[in-house]
């Protein structure tokens, strides 16, 4: 079978870090993920990973925050055996086989056209999955989304991208159409998107980052109606645990300085009646 050649730049291109980060972190015989359709995926791929700076310890961490945020999925959906899942911004993540949901669910895959597209000749086709070509922000692809069903939102490594405005008018949305449901996202505060802006994959890609959220009160005023489940750090003791020495050691300290602690944060929001 011929290689997919990839032909993205800037943000789009950035989905490839977190394909190639969790491939490789499947590759351990200890793997937290296990996700042996993004190595697979990445061996179908025509492009130079290497180029990425993707190492060992963004790896780890990768997968440790898409497993937080795959459990959070899983636990819904025990729960709402019926739902709708929107994951926005889902690039090439392969999580709707990881967590292989049970048949009364409909699963949408919302990113650009291009990875749609790209999407459709990695991953075989799969029932009451739906993917659709837009951009998150344009929000007429919202009109295809069930009103009367209870919904998961995910959306791992997508605010950063966002202008604030935009991201702000999403949340609103997602909350207004969606009857009930929870809302699962990653986000950085001023600081921490400082860090990723430096960091050599950003580099890389030449990926613009906007949008900070400092304080998760920030999504529950442009969205009344959310309100804040959970707050977790996006660098645990099991993701650490993972990385060389002196990331480890880095990471220790960082949890002594509670400023450092809050750089990058999984949060999950409900929504709706409970």
């Amino acid at each position: 079978m011929a290689a997919e050649k990839v032909r993205l730049s800037k943000e789009k291109e950035t989905l490839l870090i977190t394909l190639y980060g969790k491939a490789l972190e499947s590759r351990r015989p200890d793997s937290l993920l296990r996700d042996r359709f993004a190595d697979e995926a990445v061996g179908r791929i025509d492009y130079d990973f290497s180029r990425l700076g993707v190492d060992r310890n963004l790896a780890a961490g990768l997968a440790a925050r898409a497993r937080i945020m795959d459990d959070w999925v899983r636990d819904f959906l025990a729960r709402n055996a019926d739902a709708v899942v929107l994951h926005l911004g889902c690039g090439l993540d392969t999580r709707v086989q990881r967590i292989d949901p049970p048949a009364g669910v409909d699963w949408f895959d919302v990113d650009y056209p291009e990875v749609i597209d790209l999407r459709r000749k990695l991953y075989p086709a799969k029932p009451n999955r739906h993917l659709v070509p837009a951009s998150v922000v344009e929000l007429e692809w919202l009109d295809k989304i069930p009103k009367d069903r209870p919904a998961m939102v995910v959306a791992e490594g997508l605010t950063p991208y966002l202008r604030p405005e935009a991201g702000r008018r999403l949340f609103s949305a997602l909350v207004e159409h969606l009857p009930r449901g929870e809302i699962v996202c990653e986000v950085y505060n001023g600081l921490g998107l400082k860090f990723v802006r430096n960091s050599p994959a950003c580099k890389a890609t030449g990926a613009e980052l906007h949008w900070a959220i400092d304080d998760p009160r920030e999504l529950e005023q442009a969205a009344p109606g959310l309100r804040l489940i959970e707050d977790r750090s996006a660098y645990d003791a099991e993701a650490a645990a993972r990385m060389t020495l002196p990331a480890r050691i880095f990471i220790f300290f960082w949890g002594l300085i509670p400023a450092l602690r809050r750089i990058g944060r999984l949060l999950r929001f409900g929504f709706g009646p409970a």
